[in-house]
């Protein structure tokens, strides 16, 4: 059972001790806080009440503090710090975040779709101010739960009974070959008939990967795999290179470079990837992802009009 903390020592108290410990005496830490001399003296005096030991000495006129006062202050910046991004945290859930919201995305998305949800957004919401992350589906899902992102826009996650998402569009893999190979001209590529080809692909945890890596086990073996990488602008450049072949997905046929040819899978080897925006099931009330979730659902519309 943890020791109970004394009633005199409280959050305020630990501002006053820090601003005393950096200010260097009672005056200018009284100055920095906008209150009395008298008052920082007893608010000092009051935490070696509620810590039982002495925190300071004093040297003439002036009150010095001891290693016990410095091992205090460390730690009471560190609570105090904690606080305040649990507050922050708090007044994110219950929607009170109005004018900033975090958005996650994969490097894939940013050539159109984040782009188009973010504009959608500002037409709801003209004042809001738009934070982007990129990274891999695993790294976003961790920041998501970890409160360092509201939302994320990325590959459906698999059996994260804590998220709600809300499906975007589905996407097509395709095999990736420089332009000059001898798959360039092929109709449609059999991965079976691959397996003394050279691979590149994505590290693990991006949801392109996993699709690379399924699509891999049905046709039986594991590619050669000569170089990985973290983006995927990346890996369509060391295709178009010529390091190797990979598998992308079609959403980024528009920035695809000319060196670099996306030839569709024999339907055996077909894998596709549903693109959610993604949240917390705690934060479904919260107004920005309310907003959010609108912006989406609109963009999803417009992608099924084009599409039909």
């Amino acid at each position: 059972m943890q020791d109970r903390i004394d009633d005199e020592i409280t959050f305020r108290k630990l501002e006053i001790l820090l601003a005393f410990m950096e200010a260097g005496s009672l005056a200018r830490a009284a100055e920095r806080l906008g209150v009395s001399t008298v008052s920082v003296h007893r608010a000092l005096h009051s935490l070696e009440t509620g810590t039982r030991c002495s925190l300071f000495r004093l040297e003439g006129r002036n009150l010095q503090p001891t290693d016990a006062a410095q091992a205090l202050a460390d730690v009471a910046r560190e609570v105090l710090q904690t606080m305040s991004r649990g507050i922050r945290a708090t007044r994110d859930i219950a929607g009170y975040a109005a004018d900033r919201i975090r958005i996650g995305s994969l490097y894939s998305l940013t050539s159109g779709t984040v782009p188009a949800i973010i504009m959608a957004l500002r037409l709801r919401k003209p004042d809001i101010q738009t934070e982007l992350v990129l990274g891999s589906n695993s790294e976003l899902l961790r920041k998501l739960r970890e409160g360092e992102l509201d939302a994320t826009i990325m590959g459906a996650p698999e059996g994260a009974a804590d998220v709600e998402s809300q499906l975007l569009f589905e996407d097509e893999m395709f095999f990736a070959a420089p332009a000059g190979s001898s798959y360039a001209d092929a109709a449609e590529i059999d991965l079976a008939q691959c397996a003394d080809g050279r691979f590149v692909s994505l590290n693990e945890g991006y949801v392109t990967r996993d699709r690379f890596v399924d699509a891999f086990r049905v046709a039986g073996y594991a590619p050669q795999v000569v170089m990985t990488t973290n983006d995927i602008f990346s890996l369509m450049n060391l295709v178009g290179g010529g390091i190797g072949c990979t598998l992308l997905p079609g959403r980024i046929r528009s920035v695809v470079p000319p060196t670099v040819r996306l030839l569709p899978l024999l339907p055996q080897y077909q894998m596709r990837q549903k693109i959610s925006v993604v949240f917390l099931r705690t934060r479904e009330r919260d107004p920005n992802l309310l907003s959010l979730l609108a912006a989406c659902r609109s963009h999803a519309l417009d992608l099924q009009k084009a599409s039909g």
